[in-house]
């Protein structure tokens, strides 16, 4: 059963009533349903479909095509000796088929693109030179190396130039379809279980499948990711090798960008990770952008032409945390819950969580329509009288109004004490001081389950709790 992907099933539908031949592009994060996606949604209706093989030269990527030309019913396949001549046959087998929407599907199209290979120049002239000539096609090209995708089809400036019809960026799942996809499995689990395990797992659902409705949640983390061949125990350099080509500089970029809970500007990074990589620094982080590892923005009080990237991935900042550099037992979750180190990473977990669900936030405080940037804020003093401070998260809005986040992750109501206030009074004073905002500034506090009501409670403006994260 599809969970969630609605909009992007509508999409993908309508192009069966299309009068001419179309041309979608389908990219993301491995392991967040594309080929799922495809597969459910188009079904019967897929004449050809082919996945391309990783790490596999050139004359083994074309006899598995020809394999699948035989498996889609092609009698007899001819010898493919390149690109051109695998296109070639496809279209033969196509226009042996009845006169209706044909569905082809090639799934992990970058990997097919060895060196010399001339697939895209193939690929050029069988959409542009046959299947444009036709109204029956629907060609479909997915893949996980979302940079290849971006650079060799979405930016193409040769044949295929502003040739896509439909291009669809598929994004990991949301709180609310998590809390979907636990209905369907018959997981039990509440609503706290589901942001629990979407700090760790975020929306990729093939990470959700794995879990288990007779474990408790620190059992099913354990299993994930800490006993002996455990599913996603190796997921992390997986997961880069078959995003890039190259994954070691990316990795380095987020594991600096991992130290820093506020982010890092271009220079930061640079910095930091000692690259001496030139221009290709703009393309690695626009491509973890691309695959929402990282977020960019520009941040207030800062240089205005200069933006500041955060790495935001749930997945790969539990794996910094807890998986890289400790010695792991088959219970080490469970030994860990309410640990300090536990308490510290949930903190900054649900703070993550926030900024990923922010259309959620505004929606839940009226401000959906109101262009607004997002981000953490820090202030580091430059002399030992003043005092520094850090905001969770930081709303500036278009309509004159900035709303300062605090972020709690807390098991019952949150109580503000009178210590407190008093910090919350003096971040609200330093951020005015140092900022020198003309707008209105206002409390916002985003807790699990509410404030517990008390004098001090009335002063903060406006309380979400963690229900607000799963709206629609």
């Amino acid at each position: 059963m599809l969970i969630g992907r609605e909009k992007q099933q509508k999409l993908l539908l309508s192009l069966l009533e299309s009068t001419e031949s179309e041309f979608v592009a389908i990219y993301g994060r491995r392991r967040v349903g594309k080929t799922y996606l495809i597969r459910e949604t188009y079904a019967n209706q897929i004449t050809f479909q082919h996945t391309g093989l990783q790490n596999v030269n050139r004359k083994g990527q074309l006899k598995e095509f020809g394999r699948s030309l035989q498996m889609a019913g092609m009698a007899k396949v001819p010898r493919l000796s390149d690109w051109s001549d695998a296109f070639f046959a496809l279209g033969q087998f196509l226009q042996s088929r009845p006169e209706e929407k044909k569905v082809v599907f090639i799934d992990e199209l970058p990997w097919m693109d060895t060196p010399k290979s001339n697939l895209v120049a193939a690929l050029d002239h069988f959409w542009n030179g046959w299947a444009t000539t036709r109204k029956d096609i629907i060609l479909v090209i997915c893949g996980s190396a979302t940079s290849w995708i971006i650079s060799k089809i979405v930016k193409n400036y040769g044949g295929l130039h502003n040739r896509l019809t439909c291009l669809i960026p598929l994004k990991p799942f949301s709180l609310r379809e998590c809390e979907q996809f636990a209905i369907a499995n018959n997981l039990g689990m509440s609503r706290r279980n589901v942001l629990d395990t979407y700090m760790i797992l975020g929306g990729v659902p093939y990470y959700w499948k794995f879990l288990q409705r007779e474990y408790s949640w620190a059992q099913n983390i354990d299993a994930l990711f800490f006993q002996e061949s455990s599913p996603l125990q190796n997921e992390f350099n997986a997961l880069y090798a078959s995003l890039f080509r190259n994954p070691q500089p990316y990795i380095e970029i987020i594991r600096a960008l991992g130290t820093k809970k506020v982010g890092m500007t271009r220079s930061e990074i640079i910095l930091a990770t000692k690259l001496n990589i030139g221009g290709q620094l703009t393309t690695i982080l626009e491509e973890l952008e691309q695959c929402d590892f990282i977020r960019s923005f520009r941040a207030l009080g800062k240089n205005k032409k200069e933006m500041t990237y955060q790495l935001i991935d749930n997945f790969t900042l539990f794996y910094f945390k807890f998986m890289a550099n400790y010695n792991r037992t088959s219970a080490y979750w469970s030994q860990k819950i309410n640990q300090p180190l536990f308490n510290t990473w949930s903190g900054f977990a649900y703070e993550r969580v926030c900024m990923q669900h922010i259309e959620q936030i505004k929606q839940a405080i009226g401000i959906s329509g109101i262009a607004s940037s997002v981000f953490s804020w820090q202030y580091t003093p430059k002399n030992g009288n003043e005092k520094g401070t850090q905001i969770d998260m930081l709303i500036d809005r278009e309509d004159r109004t900035i709303n300062l986040c605090e972020i709690k992750y807390n098991q019952g109501e949150y109580e503000i004490t009178e210590a407190y206030d008093k910090v919350l009074r003096e971040k609200l004073s330093i951020f005015q001081q140092v900022t020198k905002t003309k707008k209105g500034v206002s409390l916002l506090m985003i807790t699990s389950y509410g404030l517990k009501r008390n004098q001090w409670a009335n002063n903060i403006h406006i309380q979400l709790t963690m229900d607000d994260l799963f709206a629609l």
